[in-house]
């Protein structure tokens, strides 16, 4: 059996999503090509060397992360051998996400003339879900009567809640009824079994041209859009950690600092403060040191 095939059974073992198992398996596919040596014979150097040549082509911080932590797996748990290796290139720029305003998400969604679609995309953002946990949602994770329905298996292979709309009970429970879908059901199925991750995406991409948003738009902008308008409207960082189904309350910090000051009643410490703003109407002796008079 080759590494590749032992890697994969190992991860499935493990319980790895399938994207992360596939991920893995290109970045050890390109390395043994690159390396060219019995897999048994590979060295910590042979892994330097590699990553080395990925800095040299200007591959990105997170894209040198996948095949480290590829490679990492492969000497660690498959090669049993000790796998020590700090590399300063394998930081990921911290770029704030896009995200659309509340108006710019009525816009959006204003644009949609189909009724199923328009559903699908107020779902995706109403709930923070993301594309393939939309698509993967089945009648029986809904539970109107509390208001909240399941992601099964979602990111990290855990399940989490996610919240329903108030305003959107009726049309979803509506639309199941029209459709005549069953608890089993796929919500939005197609004639192959659930809808496609790319119909959707194709659908975000002809409505945000439509509305004219000079944004590069794209499903997973909803879900950032969804957690900076909860931030913005009072919701505290745990609570939106939850939703999101983060592990860790730094990832949902982004949030915090997308949001607008305004909306999340943070004033400047000036805005505090009265200042005299004629100062060359004062008096010589209204001066102080600073050439600022305050009135408390």
């Amino acid at each position: 059996m080759d590494v590749i095939e032992l890697m994969k059974k190992e991860m499935l073992r493990r319980n790895y999503s399938l994207k992360t198992i596939k991920a893995y398996n290109y970045c050890l596919n390109k390395f043994l090509i690159f390396c060219n040596k019995d897999f048994k014979k590979i060295s910590k150097q042979d892994v330097k060397d590699y990553l080395d040549k990925l800095v040299e082509k200007n591959k990105s911080g997170s894209t040198i992360n996948v095949h480290l932590n590829a490679l990492k797996f492969l000497m660690e748990e498959i090669l049993n051998k000790r796998f020590m290796i700090k590399i300063k290139y394998s930081k990921t720029p911290k770029i704030l996400p896009l995200f659309l305003t509340k108006q710019e998400v009525i816009n959006l969604i204003n644009s949609i003339s189909n009724d199923k679609h328009k559903l699908m995309i107020k779902l995706l953002y109403s709930s923070g879900l993301r594309i393939n946990e939309l698509v993967n949602l089945k009648v029986k994770d809904l539970e109107f009567d509390k208001n909240y329905g399941w992601v099964r298996q979602g990111k990290g292979n855990k399940d989490r809640l996610f919240i329903i709309a108030d305003s959107l009970k009726e049309e979803l429970s509506n639309y199941i009824k029209k459709e005549n879908l069953d608890q089993d059901s796929w919500i939005f199925n197609s004639y192959n079994g659930h809808i496609s991750t790319r119909s959707i995406q194709e659908i975000v991409k002809r409505a945000t041209k439509k509305a004219k948003l000079n944004k590069k738009v794209h499903p997973h902008t909803l879900r950032h859009s969804y957690a900076t308008h909860l931030i913005e409207n009072g919701y505290d960082l745990n609570s939106v950690q939850s939703l999101l189904g983060h592990n860790s309350p730094k990832t949902t910090m982004i949030y915090i600092h997308m949001a607008s000051p305004k909306l999340i009643n943070v004033k400047s410490p000036l805005d505090g403060l009265q200042l005299e703003k004629d100062y060359e109407n004062l008096s010589y002796d209204d001066k102080n040191l600073d050439g600022i008079k305050l009135v408390s």
